[in-house]
């Protein structure tokens, strides 16, 4: 890694920028997850994390001027860097990295990092935002407001009932973690999303933080861990859990959202870690901050900030999966999703303008066999068929047949093979029933 040179800035008595409005910029741009303009040569380091300099000093210099149209007056490279050297800034050549705040930065920003790991009390070099900067940044008039979502936008495409959504709603705010489980194609990613985006009153991915368990997916990935530097040697890096509770902390007025899939994939038990106690609504906050298996005497403790939402889902019909635990349990609300081939979908399939008759036959087929596998004592009803098969019909009417036996055949055909392994007879009895009429 090299370090671009710093050339003396006595000459400018008067910075066009402080410290503190290029921390805006960069907080801005984090908080609504903008793309900046990508350098070519070099990148500003900031807590293991990296920004085209010009981009963000010129964002800067809008927030300060209120002016949308302001222009960043120096050029990039040298001219733009010096002046964010001499703010305390480093600037650094850039070059290719796996990801904003991998392990690959850490020879650089190894003290800023253990700073960042935890949500504790602010290390004294820390300093507090002003109240008028706040207001400032949130007026600014550039700033474009995520579309806004409401329970009616929500009804227009979920398949469950306004009851049944607002059960959901009640247990994640009483709870502030919860579990859609149920059978595969039953949308439950589908509405764990939408579920933040009502709590969050718009469409603000920003704020939403998206996993995915699996069986090599450990504590270290979630929480924290040690990983190899550029250098050779190892150091503390966060995972994803850390740095979303830290974001939440430092706005502590709006929502957070933590949103697992494939929750049961995992050792839920290892990867949740201090979460596990963390994740109950009495213990939320600073009072009940725990310090990490990882952390150095100094560190502050770590707590989970009451704002941070924690929905997964679990997919009941996968037979190697075991079974969570009690202790884990008890810290969720859950809700059950089942397959829905009623009004929902078939308002959906005549808007695409699918045929009648095929509408028909999904509403009559589907539900039949759903019945049989339930009734199945091998199977049951975690092994039922959902909805989302039929959820992206073609956009050409004339095709909805064939794009109808071809989702048959080729996906719920093999499922029904597997479900019937060791009779045959009856999975291909079933396919042919499905396709009878197509």
């Amino acid at each position: 890694m090299f370090f671009c040179t710093v050339t003396d800035v006595s000459a400018s008595p008067t910075p066009l920028l402080t410290r503190e409005q290029v921390l805006r910029a960069m907080r801005l741009v984090e908080r609504e997850g903008r793309r900046l303009p990508p350098s070519t040569v070099y990148e500003l380091l900031y807590r293991g994390r990296r920004y085209p300099p010009r981009a963000v000093a010129e964002l800067a210099y809008r927030l300060a001027q209120a002016d949308p149209k302001a222009r960043w007056p120096h050029p990039a490279g040298q001219p733009t860097n010096t002046a964010l050297e001499a703010l305390d800034f480093t600037i650094v050549a850039k070059r290719p990295v796996l990801a904003a705040g991998s392990a690959q930065d850490q020879g650089q920003a190894a003290e800023q990092q253990a700073e960042d790991l935890y949500t504790g009390a602010p290390t004294p070099t820390h300093k507090p935002e002003s109240a008028a900067s706040a207001v400032a940044e949130d007026t600014a008039p550039y700033t474009s407001p995520a579309p806004v979502y409401t329970e009616h936008e929500a009804m227009a495409e979920l398949f469950i009932s306004a009851e049944e959504l607002a059960a959901a709603l009640a247990g994640l705010r009483r709870r502030r973690a919860l579990l859609l489980q149920g059978p595969p194609g039953t949308g439950k990613t589908f509405l764990a999303r939408r579920l933040a985006w009502l709590l969050l009153g718009a469409q603000d991915d920003s704020r939403i933080e998206l996993v995915q368990f699996h069986p090599s997916y450990g504590y270290e990935d979630f929480v924290l861990g040690f990983r190899p530097g550029t250098d050779g040697q190892f150091g503390l890096v966060p995972g994803v859990l850390p740095l979303l509770c830290q974001r939440a902390a430092a706005d502590p007025e709006r929502p957070y959202f933590l949103l697992i899939e494939e929750l049961n994939r995992g050792n839920v038990a290892r990867i949740f870690g201090e979460l596990l106690v963390l994740l109950e609504p009495a213990q939320r906050g600073p009072a009940h901050a725990l310090r990490l298996p990882y952390a150095p005497p100094e560190a502050p403790l770590f707590y989970v900030p009451e704002n941070l939402y924690v929905i997964g889902t679990l997919n009941l019909a996968d037979r190697s999966l075991a079974p969570l635990d009690y202790a884990l349990r008890r810290r969720f609300a859950f809700v059950n999703m089942h397959p829905q081939f009623g009004s929902p979908l078939q308002a959906l399939l005549r808007a695409a303008d699918v045929p009648e008759n095929l509408i028909t036959h999904l509403a009559e087929r589907l539900p039949e066999l759903n019945q049989v596998i339930t009734d199945d004592p091998e199977l049951g009803i975690d092994f039922v068929l959902g909805h989302s098969y039929f959820c992206a019909p073609p956009v050409a009417p004339q095709e909805a047949t064939g794009w109808l036996r071809l989702v048959v055949e080729q996906e719920i055909g093999p499922l029904l093979a597997d479900y019937w392994r060791e009779q045959p007879a009856t999975a291909a009895a079933h396919l042919r029933r499905l396709l009878q009429g197509l």
